[in-house]
């Protein structure tokens, strides 16, 4: 509602951003770089506090609630994952405390996940090794969805979670996020157009504000920036 801020003065990232991200639902980000995509994402988590303005959840000011009520509430798997070192399990279960061994297999299913951890020597039991170098990038990709399946937050923030990835694993990581997001207030930031064309609400963030909403077909049925930004990708839309 009306958001304002900026990491140096005088230079603005959002300027009176307002929008609404429905419950159950899947709110698209989109527009071009250094529009204040990837801010939102940071101030709903209070790495940063609004300058003007508020953000709310089921009408509360997120500001007045405690950073672990508000982070409860939320799971968050980006672009660049971190992974601790530690076993896989040891990762997956950072999702929630005490998580029993079945509820870790369960995670790990369900973020099409298990079937490369056994595929290893030790299983579960693999050590990730510094900066998880041994696993991909689909595999880190996926060991965090599993890790934010485990959390079962109602809110889901999704920073350009398949955007360094190639195809097959982009293909893998999609299955487990459409899983993910089944009932679960989400937000996604996207680069790539076509992991997003299917979202409830496509939001065009430009200039840090909001200047188009709708779903893929009514704002591609406009003369506007979001027929713009698509047709740079792929040409004109169907």
């Amino acid at each position: 509602e009306d958001v304002r801020f900026a990491y140096r003065a005088e230079e603005p990232v959002l300027a009176g951003l307002s929008l609404v991200a429905e419950p159950n639902a899947t709110t698209a980000l989109v527009g071009p770089s250094g529009g204040g995509k990837s801010t939102i994402i940071s101030l709903l988590q209070r790495f940063y506090e609004v300058e003007g303005g508020r953000i709310l959840i089921d009408g509360q000011d997120i500001s007045g609630v405690t950073l672990r009520s508000l982070r409860d509430s939320i799971a968050f798997v980006s672009q660049d994952v971190f992974l601790f070192r530690g076993t896989i399990r040891d990762n997956i279960a950072l999702g929630k405390e005490g998580a029993s061994e079945e509820e870790i297999v369960a995670a790990a299913r369900q973020a099409h996940a298990h079937e490369f951890i056994i595929a290893f020597n030790d299983g579960y039991d693999t050590q990730v090794g510094e900066l998880a170098a041994q696993l991909s990038g689909g595999q880190r990709q996926r060991i965090a969805i599993a890790r934010a399946i485990l959390k079962n937050a109602p809110i889901l923030l999704l920073d350009e979670p398949t955007a360094a990835l190639d195809s097959e694993s982009e293909r893998h990581v999609q299955k487990a996020l459409d899983d993910l997001r089944a009932g679960r207030t989400t937000i996604v930031v996207a680069h790539r157009l076509q992991t997003i064309v299917n979202s409830d609400r496509i939001c065009v963030i430009e200039g840090g504000k909001a200047v188009e909403s709708g779903t893929h077909a009514e704002l591609s049925a406009r003369e506007g920036t979001y027929k713009n930004f698509f047709a740079a990708q792929f040409g004109e839309p169907e």
